[in-house]
């Protein structure tokens, strides 16, 4: 049901953007200038609103995440990656972390052997896989996408463009990004389809984000393989939402609208989402957190100064009640 409904959600925003885009010039200004630059308002203000808030709460305690020998002793060897004593260990954690989903690489999912009834722990490099493919894929596409915003384009993403556009498959070139992007989203969605454990637990949004992407990406395929668009008035009105010199596009059909509403509606659902785990993982105390618990003593700066009471003044405090009840006291 939850698919059904982001389903139905995710085609209205199509419609929506279709109808508007054949309605006449009106429409086509707001869905090609304001649309996007409010969506980008909302986005940058939405992470930086999100990103503060993450990063005023207080820490009290180091709580990372650890998997492997903490250091201590000088004679008990510590594994700096999986407990990391220091800056340059955390660095090299999140590292691997942000760019390699180390974690994920290491995820296992748990199976019942219906002949044996035996729960057995599986590597799931599926996952690892389709995920890195679509991140990274996603992560080079934005990259390239700078072409239509600085004039002239920058020589490194021409040579991005020709290191993805290698195999050169028709015209226009097709991208190896595109096919990866398309794949790893098509398995992410899959897999909460016909895994019962990750469907069950699969709410609305989590298909609504995968639908967005998917139809950002096949809208983006579509513009560049089948519906071919003026690439010229595009970049015009891009560089125009940048200069803050805006014109609506011209010369473009309704897939050019139909993908900008859709990279708007992601933009304004990214900062409120799960989708903001990208810039989050920086600020995770169980990654970014040196493991120094058994080096030295970590004081809760929230404790408040404590007054010792010493036996003796606790004697003194209550003698006369200590006396009448029989107890035998140490100084009379």
């Amino acid at each position: 049901m939850g698919a059904l409904i982001s389903l139905v959600a995710v085609a209205g925003v199509a419609l929506l953007a279709a109808v508007g885009a054949s309605a006449g010039d009106g429409l086509r200004f707001v869905l090609g200038v304001i649309v996007p630059g409010a969506a980008f308002a909302v986005f940058l203000g939405g992470i930086i609103f999100r990103v503060v808030h993450w990063a005023k709460s207080p820490v009290p305690f180091r709580i990372p995440t650890t998997t492997g020998q903490a250091r201590s002793l000088p004679w008990i060897r510590n594994s700096e990656l999986e407990a990391p004593s220091g800056l340059a260990g955390v660095i090299g954690r999140m590292a691997l972390e942000v760019l390699a989903f180390r974690s994920l690489f290491r995820n296992t999912r748990v199976e019942i052997l219906s002949e044996k009834q035996k729960l057995n722990y599986i590597a799931d490099k599926a996952l690892w896989a389709a995920a890195m493919a679509f991140h990274w894929a996603m992560f080079i596409i934005v990259l390239r996408h700078f072409r239509f915003f600085i004039e002239p384009v920058p020589a490194w993403v021409e040579m991005l463009q020709g290191v993805d556009g290698f195999f050169q498959i028709g015209l226009p070139v097709y991208y190896g990004t595109t096919f990866l992007m398309v794949v790893g989203l098509a398995y992410l969605l899959a897999r909460r389809f016909f895994d019962a454990k990750i469907r069950y637990i699969s709410l609305p949004t989590d298909y609504f984000a995968l639908y967005l992407l998917l139809g950002i990406a096949l809208t983006g395929i579509v513009m560049r393989h089948v519906e071919k668009i003026d690439v010229v008035q595009v970049k015009a009105a891009v560089v125009g939402w940048a200069s803050f010199q805006p014109v609506a596009p011209v010369g473009v059909g309704l897939w050019y609208f139909v993908h900008v509403t859709f990279v708007s509606v992601l933009l304004i659902y990214f900062p409120f989402s799960k989708l903001l785990h990208a810039p989050g993982v920086f600020l995770s105390p169980t990654r970014n957190l040196a493991n120094s618990n058994r080096v030295r003593r970590h004081i809760n700066p929230w404790n408040p100064d404590i007054q010792g009471h010493s036996y003796a003044e606790w004697e003194d405090e209550f003698r006369d009640k200590l006396k009448a009840s029989g107890y035998a006291l140490e100084k009379e």
